[in-house]
């Protein structure tokens, strides 16, 4: 029987890190996972759909940006087979860099499943068919999520496709009917409109990319609809059938019955948290009424020696809130005081424009009792979003009016999945938004909006009235 101080059930980006970070702390790790280091999110969710996204932008700037600087390029031809094979150097390269980490930690990968014996005994089957058994101090379950599959469209990678799939194309669609209109569907269906592919987005709320600020979502939506996307709010996709050329889609919609032809149909439905099959309840791991193990602050479970991160552990399914949560679930295993704070986890949304937020909004702020007081600035007052090209858009900065604390920061424009960066550093430390104010970014540069909303809370922006 192999023994270790703490065995990590996933490497994802949550159990990866975990096993780094406990291996930091002088703990022997060992970490149990069947496919390849890096989960979903550095395999075939974040690192490759931000690689397409950035390859379907270098596009729309050739043939849309580009000539109105007054730059003539020729026809652009897309070698999907090719885009695709760099994509899988630029993830190759990242799981790589994961193995290298783990041997110079000294960490033991074991490739198979694991599933709970007792709370530090786990049995894995070796995806070579033998099995063996861990003896462990602590335990760490990472195992991440999968895609919610609707019954009427189950995923067959043909007719009908999952982020994986189309993230693997070896050709560009004339037309593609995505199911759901949050972040998932709407980023990689943006890519596949700057392709050239038609896209139909059918969301089932009342707005695409449910949960955000809406004043953000607008921003977004008047761009997809400048991109000839086509939206159905309000509905569901019922049915389709199999054609000689593709698919054939039944919706229904606020108007009644539609049907809708395309090559194939993108399913983007949500994702739920994979635990089933590893014994959580031979050991009496607790998990809440909506699915997810029940945690606290330093991420462990009703069990002793047990803990959970990432997607199984509650929203946000987020890559860098799982990350977090595993140095949080190593340090505590080390006798260290740390915990999650989960106001400074920031959400990102790669569409065009890019969204990011992180605190509350206007509204959450509100109902949590807050008198608040909002500063806006539009990228189209600030030179460095104007000479990129990218004008639409607006940094917002919530604010308790009593004490002038940051409350929430909220971006829709250029590189906003960069810029929230400052917004997270200011509500991390208890920042005032004079703070944020007298920060002097350089000019020409793109915080500069970020600033000028902070001067807007009380009404002496430069640029902007």
């Amino acid at each position: 029987m192999k023994k270790a101080d703490v065995v990590i059930i996933g490497a994802g980006p949550g159990g990866y890190v975990a096993a780094i970070r406990a291996a930091q702390h002088g703990k022997s790790v060992i970490c149990v996972e069947r496919d390849q280091l890096g989960g979903v999110c550095l395999n075939v969710g974040c690192i490759p759909s931000k690689a397409m996204i950035n390859a379907g932008k270098a596009v729309e700037k050739t043939q849309k940006q580009l000539p109105t600087m007054g730059i003539k390029v020729g026809d652009v031809s897309i070698d999907m087979p090719k885009l695709v094979a760099w994509k899988q150097k630029v993830v190759e390269r990242l799981t790589g860099g994961v193995g290298f980490l783990f041997k110079h930690h000294k960490i033991e990968h074991v490739a198979g499943d694991a599933r709970f014996l007792a709370p530090n005994r786990i049995h894995v089957d070796l995806i070579d068919g033998s099995t063996e058994e861990i003896e462990a101090g602590d335990v760490i379950i990472a195992t991440g999520s999968r895609p919610i599959e609707l019954k009427p469209f189950p995923v067959d990678g043909t007719y009908v496709k999952g982020s994986t799939e189309a993230l693997a194309l070896d050709r560009v669609p004339k037309k593609v009917l995505v199911i759901g209109g949050g972040y998932i569907g709407l980023e990689i269906g943006t890519f596949l409109r700057n392709l050239g592919a038609e896209i139909v987005v059918v969301e089932a709320t009342d707005s695409l990319l449910p949960g955000q600020d809406p004043e953000l979502v607008k921003v977004v939506a008047r761009s997809l609809k400048k991109k000839k996307v086509k939206t159905y709010l309000s509905s569901f996709a019922e049915s389709y059938e199999k054609t000689e050329d593709g698919v054939v889609v039944t919706l229904k919609t606020k108007k009644g019955h539609e049907t809708v032809e395309a090559d194939w149909i993108l399913s983007t439905v949500g994702r739920r948290p994979n635990f089933e099959n590893i014994g959580l309840e031979e050991i009496g791991v607790a998990v809440d009424e909506h699915g997810f193990i029940v945690v606290d602050e330093q991420r462990r479970t009703t069990v002793d020696h047990v803990y959970a991160i990432g997607d199984v552990a509650g929203q946000p399914m987020l890559a860098h809130k799982a990350s977090r949560e595993g140095c949080v679930a190593a340090e505590v295993i080390a006798g260290l005081p740390s915990a999650c704070d989960y106001r400074v986890v920031p959400a990102v949304i790669f569409t065009e424009p890019e969204i990011a937020s992180v605190g509350m909004t206007e509204e959450q702020a509100k109902a949590a009792g807050y008198e608040v007081t909002v500063g806006k600035s539009p990228f189209s007052a600030n030179g460095r979003a104007l000479s990129l090209g990218e004008p639409e858009g607006f940094a917002k900065i919530v604010v308790d009016k009593k004490t002038d604390v940051v409350l929430g920061v909220h971006i829709v424009g250029p590189d906003a999945t960069e810029l929230i960066a400052e917004g997270t550093l200011a509500i991390e430390m208890g920042a005032r938004v004079e703070d944020i104010a007298a920060t002097i970014p350089a000019h020409p540069t793109l915080p500069e909006a970020v600033m000028e909303a902070a001067e807007a809370v009380h009404g002496i922006q430069i640029h902007s009235v």
